[in-house]
């Protein structure tokens, strides 16, 4: 310390000092700033998630309103328009989408049975299909991509086991195979997609799917898929 001081007074350079308390107390203060900020950013953060739950059970609210006004298919109708989806009542070959004008033709359809119904893509939950369940002659039901859509929630479409002809469930991310195993329910089944899924050993999984809906349709989960994930995720044997 002696030699710097030595070399730094010959050199005319000041001698370092010791940092003032008022600058200790400047950093303490940036420091606790810093901390509110962080809090504040983790509280909007929790604020902007319970809106987004929020927002989401709203969406998925029964309309039970419009089922007693209207009937179950009129409130199954708007409910799947309001998702963005396609309906298609008894009798129709095109399907009604939200951007036509399809209000007034929906309630003078009250008594007519809605047989399809589009919900790809939607953020339909377990709770949304309230709105559903009541159906009485669906034969076609679109669920693919259906980011909430879960085992709980194809557990209860076994209300259509007579009727739904159709089904898709292609790329829901938490749809497992104990919600598929729930499917053997759908006696009248004749075409699943079950494309996209992620399940452990996807060929064994259509195999047991085609055992339990033995007149129905697979598409997706090749046998192919399934080599080596039994056996560790090697490559046959050859």
């Amino acid at each position: 310390m002696a030699a710097l001081r030595a070399v730094l007074g010959c050199r005319g350079a000041p001698l370092p000092r010791p940092l003032p308390s008022q600058t200790r107390g400047a950093a303490g203060e940036l420091l606790q700033r810093l901390g509110r900020w962080f809090y504040d950013v983790e509280a909007m953060l929790a604020w902007t998630e319970q809106q987004r739950r929020k927002r989401l059970r709203n969406k998925n609210a029964s309309c039970g309103y419009l089922r007693d006004a209207y009937g179950e298919n009129v409130a199954a109708a708007v409910f799947t328009l309001a998702f963005g989806g396609g309906v298609r009542f008894e009798g129709q070959e095109q399907w009604m989408r939200p951007e036509h004008r399809w209000r007034a033709e929906v309630l003078h359809l009250r008594h007519v049975p809605v047989v399809a119904l589009d919900l790809s893509g939607s953020t339909l939950t377990y709770d949304g299909l309230d709105n559903l369940v009541t159906l009485t002659q669906l034969q076609h039901l679109d669920l693919s991509g259906c980011p909430h859509l879960d085992d709980w929630a194809l557990a209860r479409l076994h209300v259509f086991g007579d009727t739904l002809q159709e089904l898709s469930v292609a790329r829901c991310p938490h749809v497992t195979e104990r919600g598929l195993a729930t499917l053997h329910h759908l006696r009248k089944l004749r075409r699943l997609d079950v494309s996209g899924l992620r399940v452990p050993s996807p060929g064994l999984v259509r195999i047991l799917l085609e055992e339990v809906l033995p007149e129905c349709e697979i598409l997706g989960m090749d046998l192919e898929d399934s080599v080596g994930t039994a056996a560790g995720g090697g490559n046959p044997p050859t």
